[in-house]
């Protein structure tokens, strides 16, 4: 992968996935830090994990029904859609949330980074990022282009953490543009993914599928020769899934030609410290999908 070139000049398809590696725990912080935690709490949001993320995650679309959500995140049982959206926005409503987001994400990068936060690399890092975020076309990627519509803050860290946002959601939208177009409908996009062992069976049936939906999915990949009937998947299923990683990354990659290689070079080293402080906090969850282990 070293010596093939993207669309964004010299920049490689090896460095976009790595700095979405290296970014993608900067946004995912917001599911997962008590910080978080207690901002959703003084909502009066439900308690848990996923009312917690559904909030966090769709309040730039504003007060949308499950449809509309459904579609967005493509990977979630519409039933489960169901049971936050838009019951959520009872609790407050989304200009609301996206203030609480934002207290949120500052309490836990000061909890995080500490005095680090005046950092001139941090702010090297934010200002680098942001010109990679403001570089993205957002036609026909909906969370990307809602979260590019929310204002930039002042503060680095703030616009490290909305950068990193409308990165990882400008991937996100284009992800789903890859796999619709190998012809994987939400379940079986995880189903797919399980098969090649991207984290176990129950990491990705989390996100609300049935036993009888996971195996109606599973069977359908049989059938295409994608998947064996114990669920670990076929040569074509790997190859499949590459070519999805792969049409994923190539969609990823237009942004970075704002920075080109010596930048995006120099946003990698900055990022790496950044990086340890929220792998080595154990905040994050070890066994995921969300592209946060070891790059």
């Amino acid at each position: 992968m070293a010596d093939q070139k993207d669309q964004a000049g010299q920049i490689e398809l090896g460095r976009v996935r790595q700095l979405w590696h290296l970014l993608e725990p900067l946004h995912a912080v917001v599911y997962f830090a008590p910080e978080a935690a207690a901002e959703a709490d003084g909502l009066g949001i439900e308690s848990g994990r996923w009312p917690r993320y559904f909030a966090w995650r769709a309040a730039p679309l504003g007060a949308v029904g499950h449809e509309q959500v459904t579609s967005a995140f493509y990977s979630f049982s519409p039933g489960m859609v169901r049971e936050h959206i838009p019951s959520v926005w009872g609790a407050a409503d989304p200009a609301t949330v996206l203030d609480a987001r934002r207290r949120a994400v500052d309490r836990t990068y000061r909890a995080l980074l500490g005095g680090r936060l005046d950092d001139r690399e941090l702010a090297e890092a934010a200002a680098l990022a942001r010109r990679v975020a403001e570089a993205a076309e957002h036609a026909g990627r909906p969370l990307a282009a809602a979260n590019a519509a929310q204002p930039w803050p002042e503060a680095p860290h703030l616009v490290l953490w909305q950068a990193a946002t409308i990165l990882r959601e400008h991937r996100g939208d284009g992800h789903l543009a890859a796999l619709l177009i190998a012809g994987l409908d939400p379940v079986e996009s995880l189903v797919s993914f399980a098969a090649i062992g991207a984290a176990p069976e129950e990491t990705f049936r989390s996100r609300g599928w049935s036993e009888k939906e996971w195996a109606a999915g599973r069977e359908r990949l049989v059938g295409r020769g994608l998947v064996e009937a114990d669920g670990t998947a076929t040569e074509a299923g790997r190859a499949l899934r590459a070519q999805v990683e792969r049409h994923t990354d190539e969609l990823a990659a237009a942004p970075w030609q704002a920075l080109g290689a010596a930048g995006a070079d120099r946003l990698s080293e900055l990022l790496g410290d950044y990086w340890v402080a929220v792998i080595g906090s154990g905040m994050l969850p070890g066994t995921n999908t969300l592209g946060i282990g070891t790059v």
